[in-house]
C-alpha cells in the first residue's frame, strides 16, 4: 500500500480487513463491518429492542448463559450452528421471534471477534452494515478523528459485501473532505462506490447462503438498506445504541417487525 497525502482538513480514513488488523488503527475511530452476517444481526437485534451480547466463542457464550439465565444463543462457527444454540446468526429469523425480553448472545467466525477486538482497542468504535450507512457517516462527521473502516473478512478473504459497505461510507467521507490514507483504500472506494446492494450476490458469503438454503438472509440484507438511524457502539461485550435520538426509529421498527 502506498500512503497518500492527507486532505487539507487533515482528516483521513483507511479501509482494512480482519480482526487482526485492529491494533494498526488505535487512535482512529474504528467502524466494524460484517454484512453477512454478524453486524447485520447485531444491529437488527438492538433495532427490535433486544439486548445483544457478543461472545468470544462457544464456551464464552455458554458461560454468559450460565450467568445471565434466560438468553437466546445464536451464531455460527465455520458456518455451522453450534450444538445447544437455538439459531444461526440470521437477521431474517431473528425479526420473526416474539421473545424480545431475552438478550441474544451471539458468536461468529470473524465478525464477533472484530467487534470485541475493536471494543477492547478503543472507546471510539461503531458497528455498521448496509442498514445504517447514513447514520454512521453522520456520527463520524461529528467527531474530530481519523477513521478506520474494517471488514471482518472470512476464510482469509476480504469479502465483497464488506468492501461495498466500506466504500459507501468512504465515498461520503470523501465528499465531506476526508482523504483516503493509502492506495488500497482509494482502490476499494473507487471500485465499489457506485455499487448497489444486489452486487453482494457475487460474494462467496452469498454463495454459502444459497448453498446452505439461507436465501432469506440474502433477501433480507438486500431489502433493508439504509433503513435505520441506529449508531451502535461496543461497551465491554455488549452492542449498544450510541445515539439516543434513534430510539424512536428503533421502536417503530420493532412494532413493524412484530406485526
Amino acid at each position: 500500500m502506498t500512503d497518500l497525502a492527507p486532505s487539507r482538513s487533515g482528516r483521513s480514513f483507511v479501509i482494512d480487513a480482519f480482526p487482526e488488523s485492529v491494533p494498526r488503527h488505535i487512535g482512529r475511530t474504528i467502524v466494524a463491518i460484517d454484512v453477512i452476517r454478524a453486524t447485520t444481526f447485531a444491529i437488527t437485534a438492538i433495532a427490535t429492542g433486544r439486548r445483544c451480547i457478543v461472545a468470544r466463542d462457544v464456551d464464552d457464550a455458554l458461560e454468559i448463559r450460565d450467568r445471565m439465565g434466560d438468553v437466546l444463543l445464536a451464531g455460527e462457527v465455520a458456518g455451522e450452528q453450534p450444538v445447544g444454540f437455538e439459531m444461526n446468526n440470521s437477521p431474517a429469523d431473528l425479526v420473526d421471534r416474539q421473545d424480545l425480553h431475552r438478550p441474544v448472545v451471539m458468536v461468529s467466525s470473524s465478525g464477533a471477534r472484530l467487534m470485541l477486538e475493536a471494543g477492547r482497542a478503543t472507546r471510539r468504535v461503531y458497528v455498521a452494515c448496509l442498514r445504517n450507512v447514513t447514520a454512521v457517516v453522520r456520527r463520524l462527521l461529528e467527531q474530530d478523528t481519523d477513521v478506520a473502516l474494517i471488514g471482518a473478512g472470512s476464510r482469509g478473504e476480504f469479502r465483497e459485501e464488506d468492501q461495498i459497505c466500506c466504500a459507501w461510507i468512504a465515498d461520503r467521507l470523501m465528499v465531506a473532505g476526508f482523504s483516503p490514507g493509502n492506495s488500497q483504500t482509494l482502490e476499494i472506494t473507487e471500485r465499489w462506490r457506485g455499487s448497489t446492494a444486489s452486487d453482494i450476490a457475487m460474494s462467496n458469503s452469498a454463495t454459502y447462503l444459497r448453498r446452505s438454503g439461507q436465501l432469506r438472509d440474502l433477501d433480507f440484507i438486500g431489502a433493508h438498506v439504509d433503513d435505520l438511524g441506529l449508531v451502535p457502539s461496543i461497551a465491554g461485550n455488549e452492542v449498544l445504541d450510541a445515539d439516543p435520538s434513534s430510539r424512536s426509529t428503533r421502536r417503530a421498527f420493532a412494532s413493524t417487525s412484530r406485526s
